[in-house]
């Protein structure tokens, strides 16, 4: 009788043992698929936003290319009124000019609060260098993942489990060919 509880408990262990084998596998797989979906949310977002700025910035920028030449034939036209020569019709299209301009720049300034496209173009290369980092993070996180799976399947016992059982199969890490291009030296697996 003391025999049959040991080979009992035996059994049991072993159950309990591959039950926690083969969960570690599904959670090592989730977690695979969900660094890829975080990889393609990083990219979606990328995709998204940098078009946008791209937009604003050129908004900005030919604002900006306009209103240099007008405010530039306004201090002309306000130099020739300060010449003693009084010309009413001029003074008259300076005051005129003057008015629209002002209305411009009180628009633009609603709208953009500082007229200075460097400035804008700095924030936008920040913007374009964190959305790559944050794309480039989340492939990290997603090869971490994977390199973690695969351990986790390649591993003894868990490759025996993951053959009877699970039957997931070995997943690549993210490269990029351009990146690797770059390098003379290859790696041999």
């Amino acid at each position: 009788m003391d025999m049959s509880y040991i080979f009992l408990a035996v059994i049991i262990l072993g159950a309990i043992i591959i039950f926690s084998i083969y969960n570690a596998i599904v959670k090592e797989h989730n977690a695979v698929q969900r660094g890829w979906a975080d990889v393609l949310t990083q990219e979606r977002q990328r995709s998204r936003i940098i078009p946008e700025l791209d937009r604003v910035l050129q908004e900005h920028k030919d604002y900006e290319m306009e209103l240099l030449p007008r405010i530039t034939a306004l201090r002309k036209g306000i130099n020739a009124l300060q010449d003693n020569n009084i010309d009413t019709k001029l003074q008259s299209d300076v005051d005129k000019a003057s008015q629209e301009l002002i209305k411009g720049i009180n628009v633009a300034v609603e709208a953009y609060p500082e007229l200075k496209a460097s400035e804008s173009f700095s924030k936008f290369m920040s913007e374009i260098t964190e959305q790559e980092e944050n794309v480039g993070a989340a492939v990290r996180i997603f090869n971490q993942n994977v390199a973690n799976f695969n351990n986790c399947i390649q591993a003894f016992p868990n490759n025996m489990v993951n053959g009877m059982f699970n039957k997931k199969q070995v997943i690549e890490v993210f490269t990029d060919s351009k990146a690797q291009a770059a390098f003379e030296y290859k790696p041999k697996f």
